[in-house]
């Protein structure tokens, strides 16, 4: 993953206030006492946090959330905290179908350092309010059974603990609850309480759905320290037709490059539909509201310019990417769609587009007409249909009108060595990729 250009990120200055901006955004779901937390955000620098659990080996879309907070707090003059959970991703927080499976240490121990990697890409360590990293199983591990239910266990009660909405769910579902998942609030609770008395935190962000766990450390500070804290809860992205936001057929859109290419990534953006694009850049993007209400008119005056999509797109993914992936993913979708050469994709974009689109791996080896490879990729149903295609003229190879029927798809029309995209008429393209 490139590295976050953070220099060129910026709080609109438009806003009377932080909070009110966050509001605009629609960050604010739920929080604690309002005008307390517009009061603290406004005020003198505070210090906060967000925690991240090593759930998988790459965060996603729905933590960029988080991240992008973190970011805006920080540039507001705030101190960060990113948390990677070593301990809580060992236990898992409680999911609203069915008990989680549990990692092993191992392999949680190396999800953490790709985490910690990912999260502070998105924050500075420099000037007068650098972020820290931290990782909570260096304060749980030194706690034993006993300490734990004798200082931190005896300040929770269990009517309240089952009234927290997942676990109300997992206690009237067939699968019920763990005392494992059960006991996850807690731990997260005592999170908020170490960084208070170590770093004098005063504020958690999360996801709306976190609430429950987010309220167990405010009110565990209150209890054990007499303080008042806060918690933020973010909405959870939808899109306008109520799906979850995010997901394709069950598929995330991870950060890693290497798990969602940064030309998908980029699709997924340039792809939002119009009744979406709005929110997605006050959510996930640092233009400042009048640039915002621009790309909004554009998008209601000129809809089939989708200028604030490719806005989105780009600006998302230099975050996440930098620059250069995206001038390839951009590169990339114009070719795609018959206005850029395939030739200028390097062979990481050029894979990504071939994966993304139908086609066929076929032996290098062996020799193949055009006619073949329309038939084996579907663009043609019959080699008859293949050859009339290509005496009407509606053939291309890599961008190259064609014409005879025999014509040989050599080792010259084989981008990088592997890849050779046939077109069939504008809009109907294949990918044909040739064994190493």
């Amino acid at each position: 993953m490139a590295t976050t250009d953070l220099s060129t990120q910026h709080n609109d200055p438009s806003f009377a206030s932080l909070w009110e901006e966050l509001t605009w955004r629609g960050l604010v779901q739920v929080s604690t006492d309002p005008e307390a937390l517009r009061e603290a955000l406004d005020g003198e620098p505070i210090t906060y946090y967000c925690g991240f659990d090593p759930t998988a080996s790459s965060l996603h879309l729905g933590h960029l959330v988080q991240l992008l907070l973190l970011r805006r707090l920080q540039l507001a003059g705030h101190h960060p905290i990113g948390l990677v959970g070593g301990s809580t991703g060992l236990i898992g927080d409680p999911r609203q179908t069915s008990e989680r499976v549990l990692n092993s240490r191992e392999t949680v121990a190396q999800w953490v350092d790709l985490l910690r990697e990912q999260v502070q890409r998105f924050l500075s360590f420099d000037g007068e309010n650098p972020a820290r990293m931290v990782n909570n199983l260096d304060w749980t591990s030194r706690l034993s059974a006993i300490d734990f239910l004798r200082d931190i266990g005896k300040n929770f009660r269990v009517g309240t603990m089952i009234k927290k909405e997942i676990v109300a769910k997992r206690l009237n579902s067939e699968e019920g609850i763990s005392y494992t998942e059960f006991s996850y609030q807690i731990l997260q609770g005592l999170d908020y309480l170490n960084l208070y008395r170590e770093y004098g935190c005063t504020l958690q962000t999360g996801g709306s759905d976190q609430w429950g766990n987010l309220t167990s450390g405010t009110d565990l500070v209150r209890k054990t320290e007499g303080a008042a804290v806060h918690a933020i809860g973010t909405p959870l992205i939808t899109n306008s037709d109520g799906t979850k936001f995010g997901k394709s057929e069950g598929n995330a859109i991870w950060l890693n490059p290497e798990l969602t290419s940064p030309y998908v990534f980029y699709q997924f953006w340039l792809n939002t539909a119009d009744a979406d694009v709005v929110d997605r850049l006050k959510v996930f993007t640092f233009r400042t509201r009048e640039e915002i209400a621009e790309l909004e008119r554009l998008t209601r005056e000129q809809p089939h310019r989708r200028e604030a999509q490719r806005v989105l797109a780009a600006d998302v993914n230099t975050l996440v990417h930098g620059a250069e992936s995206t001038w390839q993913a951009a590169d990339a979708s114009a070719a795609v769609f018959g206005k850029g050469s395939f030739a200028d994709l390097d062979e990481a974009t050029l894979a990504a587009v071939a994966d993304a689109l139908p086609g066929v791996t076929v032996d290098r080896a062996s020799e193949y007409t055009v006619v073949d490879l329309l038939v084996a990729t579907g663009l043609c149903d019959s080699k008859s249909a293949a050859r009339r295609t290509l005496k009407e003229g509606g053939v291309s190879v890599n961008d190259s009108k064609l014409s005879g029927e025999d014509t040989v798809v050599g080792p010259e029309a084989r981008l990088h060595g592997r890849f050779t995209l046939l077109r069939r008429g504008k809009k109907n393209l294949a990918a044909v990729t040739f064994t190493r």
